[in-house]
C-alpha cells in the first residue's frame, strides 16, 4: 500500500500531475533568473564605467569649470595646461 509509488504521465502516484507542472514552470523561472543575472552584470559594468569617468574628470564639472576660467581669461595657458594635466 505505501510502497507502490509510480511516477509518470497518467500514473496515480506521487508526482503524476505535479511532476509535469513543475517541469513546465521550471524553465520559465530559470529564464527569469538568468535574465536578472545578466541585467545585474550589465548594470554593474555600466555603473563602474560611469564612476571611472567621474574620477578622470571626463564627465565631471571640474574640466568644464577649468575651461570656463580659461575662456574668461582668469588663468593663463600655462596654468590651464598644468591644471588639465592634474585633472586627467
Amino acid at each position: 500500500m505505501w510502497g507502490n509509488y509510480t511516477c509518470g504521465p497518467g500514473a496515480g502516484g506521487i508526482g503524476g500531475m505535479m511532476g509535469w507542472f513543475g517541469f513546465g514552470l521550471g524553465w520559465i523561472f530559470t529564464l527569469v533568473f538568468w535574465a536578472l543575472v545578466i541585467w545585474g552584470i550589465y548594470t554593474l559594468i555600466k555603473w563602474a564605467n560611469e564612476q571611472g569617468k567621474l574620477k578622470t574628470g571626463e564627465g565631471g564639472g571640474a574640466m568644464r569649470i577649468l575651461k570656463e576660467r580659461y575662456a574668461k581669461g582668469e588663468i593663463s595657458k600655462e596654468q590651464f595646461e598644468q591644471m588639465k594635466k592634474d585633472l586627467i
